[in-house]
């Protein structure tokens, strides 16, 4: 078997396991987020960080919410990595942002932050901080969640499927997840471009 026809049955696989319900919840959760004027902040590297810029777009156009990602901010960030270092940027981020309990924090991530482990501290240090403001979690993450999925409210685990694909698995799936919940009925407020002219 290919390569290719492999990656997508995985895909096909990974789809087929990935918690629906758990979905449900979540846009429940982030029509009260909006309802009562709350922020999201979307926190991701690498990869993921390019998802969370992507998914910040959707939040704010199509589903209303006030979003925001520290890794849009390239001075900002690259200000606080080279003075504090990077463990802790997007801690002293949501410090700034005075991040409160009416607000959220999304987490897209690999392995979802291990602080034992010392990779991806700057996830760990925002989701302790978050939890200390009293915040709601979300997160779409690989392998076993890392420490999104130990302190987060609404975490979506991607399953591993082929330990030599969890990261381009884990990447992909963070997209369909989101755009599963910007497209939700309850939490979309404005149609896509093309959906909207099929409909003239």
């Amino acid at each position: 078997m290919s390569h290719s026809k492999t990656y997508l049955e995985q895909a096909a696989q990974i789809a087929n396991s990935i918690d629906h319900q758990l979905m449900e919840r979540m846009v429940d959760e982030l029509v009260s987020l909006r309802t009562r004027d709350g922020r999201l902040f979307l926190l991701g590297v690498g990869g993921s960080a390019g998802n969370c810029s992507h998914a910040v777009n959707d939040f704010r156009k199509l589903a209303g919410i006030e979003a925001y990602s520290p890794c849009d901010n390239v001075s900002e960030l690259t200000a606080r990595t080279n003075d504090e270092g990077w463990a802790t940027v997007f801690e002293a981020w949501l410090k700034v942002s005075r991040a409160n309990s009416k607000d959220a924090i999304f987490v897209m991530s690999v392995g979802g932050g291990n602080a034992e482990k010392n990779v991806s501290p700057n996830l760990v240090k925002a989701l302790d901080e978050a939890k200390k403001r009293g915040m709601k979690i979300f997160g779409i993450v690989g392998r076993d969640g890392g420490h999104t999925k130990k302190v987060g409210d609404f975490v979506v685990v991607v399953p591993t499927v082929d330990a030599n694909a969890v990261t381009p698995h884990s990447e992909s799936f963070q997209a369909v997840v989101w755009h599963g919940l910007v497209s939700h009925p309850k939490l979309m407020q404005q149609a896509n471009k093309w959906e909207g002219l099929e409909k003239k």
